[in-house]
């Protein structure tokens, strides 16, 4: 206990970075109890209170964060950061932070997506932040380069570099080591290297002609970043507690982006789709061409039946034949499934058999 009181004092206080030190602990305070808070609402707790609803209008934390946040702020000012108002000031600018930042989602959705994917976004913000003040009381510096006088050009270079390496992890789709990027320069000179991801607006720019690196960026993708992924997931799960697969007051258009991903993700990808739909519609034009071909032949039916007048009328029928393949055709390249006409009836003679040979089909049902 003593050698950790006087590492305090030789780090935190002679180094003055008390006030920091007090804004990472209310910070991190304010979110771990934010997070249990809501998480025992949401378990429908008895003995723990619910939420804040006066005249039946639910006040969100995010509310409460603001005060602190203005009394911090406004209190440094007013007292020209003297001792030990500075202290107290910082402590309250750090529990302000972490009830806003825990529902950075709501202020970045304008929607109360809490306890959707969405939210998310909060728990990256809020880790960011505790991330980023914990370098700064270590001892790290923006940019990772100290000023001094006789490296001043150097220092420039430094800056610049690591300030471009960043911008690109950042357009390459990993949020994270550009972010962290900015405290520790080695980390997003690596970012800037490797592939984007695929998904990211550096892959949309530089792959769209480059199909082997897009491939290549689809398997890491596969491969390393959906481990990742599943990783960062079940943390946030047990930090923040898991989502819900429905929101509550989800907004329509969020409903009618999940129903088409589920049935996207359902169904075969849009490329091979189409290689079958061509495939069906060929073999489809082939029997049709085969039928009216055995329906007007002069001499005999499909089986072996004289034709009779059912050569002509199925030879009068062959534009019709062709002009609904020219349709299939059409429909298959501009990516619309095939559509059937709706029959009469529930039975109907085939028209390249005999007349007389009444063998029925069943309609088609879509």
């Amino acid at each position: 206990m003593t050698t950790l009181l006087d590492g305090y004092r030789d780090h935190i206080v002679a180094t003055h970075k008390q006030p920091l030190f007090l804004l990472l602990v209310g910070f991190t305070t304010s979110f771990v109890f934010i997070r249990f808070s809501v998480r025992m609402i949401r378990a429908k707790v008895r003995w723990w209170p619910g939420n804040v609803t006066p005249g039946g209008l639910h006040i969100h934390h995010m509310v409460f964060g603001l005060g602190f946040l203005l009394a911090g702020g406004i209190g440094v000012f007013a007292t020209y950061g003297g001792r030990p108002w500075i202290d107290l000031f910082g402590l309250l600018f750090g529990i302000g932070c972490g009830l806003v930042l825990d529902e950075f989602a709501l202020i970045l959705h304008l929607d109360d997506v809490y306890w959707s994917e969405q939210g998310r976004k909060s728990v990256d913000a809020v880790i960011f932040g505790i991330l980023f003040t914990g370098l700064l009381l270590i001892g790290y510096v923006p940019l990772g380069a100290e000023p001094s006088g006789g490296t001043r050009w150097g220092l420039v270079t430094v800056i610049s570099v690591n300030a471009v390496a960043m911008v690109i992890t950042l357009l390459k789709g990993k949020m994270w080591t550009g972010l962290l990027g900015i405290m520790v320069p080695g980390i997003s000179w690596i970012g800037a290297i490797r592939l984007a991801r695929p998904s990211s607006p550096w892959a949309r720019w530089r792959y769209a002609t480059r199909p082997r690196r897009r491939a290549r960026a689809l398997r890491r993708e596969r491969r390393l970043h959906r481990r990742a992924d599943l990783a960062r997931t079940w943390l946030f799960d047990l930090i923040a507690g898991a989502p819900d697969k429905v929101p509550v007051n989800h907004p329509a258009a969020h409903r009618v982006a999940e129903r088409m991903a589920a049935r996207a993700t359902a169904h075969l990808d849009a490329h091979a789709a189409r290689a079958l739909a061509r495939r069906s519609a060929r073999l489809a034009d082939r029997r049709s061409a085969a039928a009216s071909g055995a329906g007007s032949a002069p001499e005999a039916g499909r089986h072996g039946y004289p034709s009779g007048p059912a050569g002509p009328a199925a030879a009068g029928r062959e534009p019709g034949a062709r002009g609904q393949a020219q349709q299939r055709r059409r429909t298959v390249r501009a990516g619309r499934s095939r559509s059937y006409a709706a029959r009469p009836t529930g039975l109907e003679p085939r028209p390249d058999r005999h007349p007389h040979l009444r063998t029925h089909t069943r309609r088609i049902r879509r």
